[in-house]
């Protein structure tokens, strides 16, 4: 991890177009801006976590969807 210190209205580039910007220190929180190009999604840390794990039940769900397909195709070739 690479580990940064930073004042207020002070900001960190990453690679070509994002951009992390110290807004405000509090006592127990620190308020950061993010600008990033609209390709590139910027998410909270459990934002990510919930979509990953969304999409991890998607994929089990189409390996779902295939069997039952798959069933349903038996059927009509079976008419």
């Amino acid at each position: 991890m690479l580990v940064f210190t930073r004042k207020r209205e002070e900001a960190i580039i990453i690679g070509d177009g994002i951009e992390v910007r110290i807004l405000r220190v509090g006592q127990d929180s620190v308020k950061i801006g993010v600008t990033a190009p609209p390709s590139v999604p910027v998410h909270r840390q459990e934002i990510y976590d919930l979509i990953r794990a969304e999409n991890e039940v998607a994929v089990r769900r189409s390996g779902d969807l295939h069997k039952v397909i798959a069933r349903l195709r038996e059927r009509v070739g079976h008419t």
